[in-house]
C-alpha cells in the first residue's frame, strides 16, 4: 500500500517530459558556446604558471613528509583505526544499539543541518566518515615540520579549500535534501540549477560568478543606502556626502566616515533598521561619509598618498567649508582606518591636530600576523598580480578582490551558494549585506602594489619612517589622537590581536573595545538586535590574551558604549546644519553617482 501510495505521489510530481526536453535543448546549446569559450581561454592561458604559487608549496610538503615515512605510517594506522571504529559503531546501529557519534560538525558548521544527516544511518555515516577524512588530512598536513611559517600556512589553507570541496553536501547523490528534491520535482530542481549555473558563466564571461542574493531586489537610494543626505564635495577619488540632520541641536564636531574602497560606504547604511549612519544621524551627530570612486584605467596611477590628500584630507578641507568648524571626529573602516593611521601621523609629523579624535573599525597597521590574507601575499603571487593588472590597464578588477574573500569563507560564500543555486535550482534570496558585497570595486595599480609590498608583505607601516608620505617620513608612534579601536572576536580579514598592536603603538590614549562576530557582522550589529556582545578593559596589557582574560563580557550592542566614549569630544552643541547651507553647495542627492556605479551593470 505504502509503495503504492509512493508511486503516485512521485507521478504527481512529473515533469511536463516535452517541456522538459525543450529545456534541455536549449541547455545544450548553451553550454557548448560556454563550453567552447572556456577551452579557448584555457588554451590561452597554457602558458601561464602557477599564479598563486601553491605547487611549490605543495612540492615543499611533500618533500617534507618524504623525509619522515615513520610519520606517515603512524598517521595512516591511525586513519585506519579511526575508520574501523566508524564500522564498529556503525554496525551496532543498524542492529539498533543506542550509540553516540564519533565524529560531529562543528558547532559553526551548517552544513549538515538537515535532519537526515543524523537520522539516517547511511548519511550519518557517509557525514562521520568525510568529518573523519577531512580532519585527518588537515591536522597531518598541520603536523608535518621544517616548512616555514609562509609555506605552511599557505598549504593549510589551500589543503581546507580542498577539504570543503569535497563535503558530501557538494554532490547530488550524497546530499539527502538534493535527492528529497529531485525525487519530489521530478529532476526538475537539476534542470533550473543547469539553467543558474549557464547564468552565472554568462554573467562572467565564461568564467563562473555565483550570485549570493537577489541582485534585483535592491536599488540604492530607495530600498538600500536610503538615509538621506546630500553630495556637497568631489573630487577625481571620491564623493564627499553630508547626511540631513534629524535633531534641532548636533555637536559642533562633525563625523567624518573614511570606509574602505575594496567595497562601497553603504556597507554602514544598508537599511534603516542596521544602518549605522542613520543611528548616529539621530544620535545629534553631523554626519559625512567619503563615498570612493571605482576606478577606471585613468586612475591607474593613483597612490596610496593620494587617496590621503585627496580622501581625507580634502574632506577635512571641505568640512569646514561646509560646516565651519576646524576639527572633526573620525572613523576609519578596515582599509580605510590603515589608510586614516597614515594620515594620521602624516599629520602628525605637519603638527596638524584638526582630528579631535580617531575610531577604528577592525584596521590593521602591523601586518606581522595579517592573517589568512596573508597566504596570498609572496613575491611569486605579487609578480602575478601586478602582471595581470598591467593586462588590465592598471586596475585590479573587483571581481578578483571578491573571489579572494569568498574564499576566507568557502562554505558559506561560495559552497552554500552551489547547492542552493545549482543542486536544489531555486533563486537566491535577497540580502541587503550579500547585495553590498557582490557591489565590487576595482583598485589602482599603484595604490594596490604599494599596500600590498609595503605594508602586507614588508610590514614598514609599523617602522618608524619606514613609509613616506608627502615627503615625510611617518611615525605611528607620533600619534596622540585620543582613539576607540574596535575588533572583532571572528575576524578573518583583520585578526583582532593583531589589530591590538596599536594599544601599544600610539601615544595618545587607546580605548580597545572587542565586538563579538566577524568584520561585517561584528561591527553592523544595531542596538535593536541585540545579537551579539561586546569586551572591554580599562588597561591594555602589551599581550592581546591577557587583555581579555581581564577584560569585562557586555551584552548588546557597543555602539552605546563607542558613543557614550564619542561625547568627550563633542566640542560643545550649535544648531544642525543643512547640506548646501555653508559655503558648500548640493551637487547630487545621497548616494552619489560614485556609489550607484554597479561594475557588472557596467560589463553587461
Amino acid at each position: 500500500m505504502a509503495d503504492q501510495q509512493n508511486a503516485k505521489n512521485v507521478g504527481n510530481n512529473a515533469p511536463d517530459l516535452e517541456a522538459l526536453a525543450v529545456s534541455m535543448a536549449k541547455i545544450a546549446e548553451r553550454s557548448q558556446t560556454l563550453v567552447n569559450g572556456f577551452l579557448s581561454n584555457q588554451s590561452a592561458n597554457m602558458g601561464m604558471a602557477d599564479p598563486l604559487n601553491v605547487g611549490s608549496a605543495f612540492i615543499e610538503l611533500t618533500q617534507r613528509m618524504m623525509a619522515n615515512p615513520a610519520h606517515i605510517m603512524e598517521a595512516q594506522f591511525q586513519l585506519w583505526q579511526d575508520y574501523m571504529s566508524l564500522w564498529q559503531t556503525t554496525a551496532r546501529k543498524m542492529m539498533g544499539a543506542e550509540v553516540d557519534a564519533l565524529h560531529e560538525p562543528d558547532g559553526e558548521d551548517r552544513r549538515f543541518r538537515d535532519s537526515e544527516w543524523d537520522e539516517s544511518i547511511l548519511f550519518d555515516y557517509i557525514k562521520q566518515s568525510y568529518l573523519l577524512s577531512s580532519r585527518w588530512l588537515t591536522n597531518t598536513v598541520r603536523e608535518v615540520e621544517g616548512l616555514d611559517d609562509k609555506t605552511a600556512k599557505k598549504v593549510d589553507f589551500y589543503t581546507r579549500q580542498f577539504v570543503d570541496a569535497l563535503a558530501p553536501t557538494n554532490f547530488l547523490m550524497t546530499n539527502p535534501e538534493v535527492i528529497r528534491a529531485t525525487v519530489e520535482s521530478g529532476g526538475e530542481n537539476l534542470v533550473k540549477g543547469l539553467e543558474n549555473l549557464l547564468n552565472d558563466m554568462e554573467r562572467g564571461d565564461g568564467q563562473l560568478r555565483i550570485r549570493q542574493t537577489d541582485e534585483t531586489a535592491f536599488n540604492l537610494g530607495v530600498n538600500i543606502a536610503v538615509t538621506p543626505g546630500k553630495v556637497v564635495y568631489q573630487n577625481d577619488l571620491m564623493q564627499l556626502v553630508q547626511f540631513e540632520p534629524v535633531t534641532e541641536k548636533v555637536e559642533a564636531r562633525p563625523l567624518l566616515i573614511v570606509p574602505p574602497w575594496i567595497n562601497k560606504y553603504y556597507i554602514l547604511d544598508l537599511q534603516p533598521k542596521n544602518s549605522f549612519i542613520s543611528w548616529c544621524v539621530h544620535q545629534g551627530l553631523t554626519v559625512f561619509v567619503v563615498s570612493w570612486v571605482n576606478p577606471d584605467t585613468k586612475l591607474a596611477e593613483k597612490s596610496f598618498e593620494d587617496y590621503m590628500f585627496e580622501g581625507p584630507l580634502a574632506a577635512l578641507d571641505a568640512i569646514e567649508k561646509a560646516t565651519g568648524e576646524k576639527e572633526a571626529n573620525v572613523i576609519g573602516y578596515c582599509l580605510g582606518g590603515t589608510l586614516l593611521a597614515s594620515t594620521l601621523a602624516y599629520m602628525a609629523a605637519k603638527k596638524d591636530q584638526r582630528f579631535a579624535s580617531a575610531t577604528f573599525f577592525t584596521a590593521l597597521t602591523d601586518f606581522s600576523e595579517p592573517g589568512e590574507l596573508g597566504v596570498f601575499i609572496d613575491e611569486e603571487q605579487l609578480d602575478s598580480l601586478e602582471g595581470r593588472m598591467e593586462e588590465e590597464g592598471g586596475v585590479l578588477e573587483g571581481k578578483s578582490m571578491a573571489t579572494t574573500f569568498n574564499m576566507l569563507r568557502a562554505n558559506d560564500l561560495i559552497w552554500s551558494f552551489v547547492v542552493h543555486n545549482y543542486l536544489l535550482g531555486k533563486e537566491p534570496f535577497p540580502f541587503d549585506l550579500l547585495y553590498w558585497n557582490s557591489d565590487s570595486t576595482r583598485m589602482p595599480a599603484e595604490m594596490h602594489s604599494f599596500y600590498l609590498r609595503r605594508m602586507y608583505q614588508e610590514n614598514k607601516l609599523i617602522e618608524p619612517g619606514g613609509i613616506e608620505l608627502g615627503g615625510e617620513p611617518i611615525d605611528l608612534s607620533k600619534i596622540e589622537t585620543p582613539v576607540f579601536m574596535l575588533s572583532t572576536k571572528e575576524d578573518h580579514i583583520a585578526p583582532w590581536k593583531s589589530t591590538y598592536a596599536v594599544t601599544q603603538i600610539y601615544s595618545g590614549p587607546v580605548k580597545f573595545c572587542l565586538a563579538g562576530s566577524g568584520h561585517i557582522a561584528g561591527v553592523v550589529n544595531p542596538p535593536t538586535v541585540e545579537k551579539y556582545g561586546y569586551w572591554t578593559n580599562t588597561k591594555n596589557p602589551a599581550n592581546p590574551n591577557a587583555w581579555f582574560e581581564g577584560a569585562m563580557e557586555h551584552s548588546g550592542s557597543w555602539w552605546p558604549e563607542w558613543r557614550k566614549w564619542l561625547a568627550k569630544n563633542a566640542g560643545g552643541e550649535v544648531d544642525a546644519r543643512v547640506p548646501g547651507d555653508g559655503k558648500l553647495k548640493v551637487i547630487e542627492a545621497a548616494p552619489g553617482s560614485y556609489a550607484s556605479q554597479r561594475l557588472d551593470v557596467e560589463e553587461k
